[in-house]
C-alpha cells in the first residue's frame, strides 16, 4: 500500500485527492491546506488526516512513499526541496517550476537524493491525443508539415489570484499552452525556433483576459501554429495536423470532436471522414495512476522530468519573443522527441 501526501487542496489538489482515493494499492495518508475546510471536505470517505502546513504534516506522518505537490506554480520549488527530504518520490504539478534555473535546481536535489520526480503534463493522458498520436505513429497522414492548436476559456479565478501575477503563474504561456508545447514535442521532436505575440502583461492582469500566438519551426520541419486565450467564457481545445497524406482534426465543441481524412488520391472525389468517439474516461486518474504504477515497476513515465523542462523551455523562449518582438532560437537537443 502507497502513502500519499497531497500538498493544496485547491482544484488541482482535489482532482488528485479524489483519484487517489479510487486507486487500488493506494492510500490517501494526508492533505495540507491552511484552508482546512476544504481539506477535510476531501478527506470524506478516506482515512486521510488533515494539517493546516506542511511541517506539521511531515512531522506526524511517517513512511510517505509519494509527495503530491498541487500549488500554484512559484511555491512549486520551495515544497519540492522540502518533500525530498521525507519521501523518494514526487508528483509536482505542471509547470515544473516558474523558472528554468528554479526547474534545474529541483531537478538537480532530486537527483542527488535518488528521489522521482513526476511532473503532471496530463494532456498525454487525454484519450483523444493518445488516438492522436496513434494515428502519426501509424502513419494514417504521411509525413507531417503543418499543425494548428487552440486551447482556452475563462481568466482562471484561485487563491488571491496567483494567476493573474505573471511574477508567480507565467501567464497564459507557461500555465496553458505549456500544455500544446509538451503534447507536439512529444509527437514531433525538438523545436528550433519560437515567435510570439501577447496582449500586454499589465493590460492582462488588469482586465483578467489574455491571449498569445504562438509559432513553433520544429527541427523535423513541421510549423506549428498555436493559439491561447483566457478570454472566452467556455474551455475548449482542438487540434489540426495536415500531413502529405490526410488530416486529423479534434475540435472539443463538436459532439464527435476527432476525424481523420485520407486524401483522395483521386482528383475530383470527395473525401470520406471516419468520426472517433473517445471513451469517457479521467485522464487525471489515468495520469497518477500511471506514475503509480511506475513508482511500483521503476519503469520510466510516459512524460519523464526531462520532457517537462524542454516544455519549459519552450515557453520561455515563447515569453522572451512576446517582450523583444524578436523569434528565439533554441539549440543543442537531438531532434529525438520526448
Amino acid at each position: 500500500m502507497l502513502r500519499v501526501l497531497v500538498v493544496g487542496a485547491g482544484t488541482m489538489g482535489g482532482v488528485h485527492a479524489r483519484a487517489y482515493k479510487s486507486l487500488h494499492g493506494v492510500e490517501l495518508a494526508g492533505i495540507v491546506d491552511p484552508r482546512v475546510e476544504k481539506a477535510e471536505a476531501l478527506a470524506v470517505n478516506s482515512s486521510a488526516k488533515v494539517f493546516s502546513g506542511f511541517d506539521e504534516a511531515a512531522a506526524k506522518l511517517k513512511n510517505l512513499d509519494v509527495i503530491d505537490i498541487c500549488l500554484p506554480t512559484h511555491l512549486h520549488k520551495e515544497y519540492v526541496l522540502k518533500s525530498v527530504q521525507l519521501t523518494k518520490n514526487i508528483i509536482c504539478e505542471k509547470p515544473l517550476a516558474r523558472s528554468l534555473e528554479e526547474a534545474r535546481e529541483m531537478i538537480e536535489v532530486c537527483g542527488k537524493k535518488s528521489v522521482r520526480l513526476f511532473v503532471a503534463h496530463v494532456v498525454r493522458f487525454f484519450p483523444e491525443y493518445k488516438r492522436i498520436r496513434s494515428l502519426l505513429d501509424k502513419g494514417k497522414i504521411g509525413s507531417p508539415a503543418v499543425v494548428r492548436t487552440t486551447r482556452g476559456g475563462a481568466f482562471p479565478k484561485a487563491w488571491e489570484n496567483w494567476y493573474g501575477d505573471p511574477s508567480k503563474s507565467g501567464g497564459l504561456i507557461l500555465d496553458l499552452l505549456l500544455h500544446d508545447f509538451d503534447f507536439l514535442r512529444s509527437c514531433f521532436g525538438e523545436v528550433k525556433r519560437v515567435f510570439a505575440k501577447t496582449l500586454k502583461r499589465e493590460e492582462a492582469s488588469k482586465e483578467m483576459i489574455d491571449y498569445a500566438l504562438v509559432t513553433l519551426r520544429f527541427q523535423s520541419g513541421v510549423i506549428a501554429h498555436l493559439e491561447g486565450t483566457w478570454a472566452h467564457q467556455n474551455f475548449s481545445y482542438g487540434i489540426e495536423i495536415a500531413g502529405r497524406d490526410g488530416i486529423i482534426e479534434y475540435d472539443s465543441k463538436k459532439i464527435s470532436p476527432l476525424s481523420y481524412q485520407p486524401r483522395n488520391k483521386k482528383s475530383g472525389a470527395g473525401g470520406v471522414k471516419v468520426p472517433e468517439s473517445p471513451l469517457a474516461s479521467s485522464p487525471y486518474r489515468e495520469e497518477l495512476k500511471h506514475f503509480i504504477e511506475c513508482i511500483i515497476s521503476g519503469k520510466e513515465p510516459l512524460v519523464t522530468v526531462l520532457d517537462a523542462y524542454r516544455a519549459m523551455e519552450i515557453a520561455m523562449a515563447a515569453i522572451i519573443s512576446t517582450e523583444n518582438g524578436l523569434p528565439v532560437t533554441l539549440g543543442g537537443h537531438s531532434e529525438k522527441g520526448g
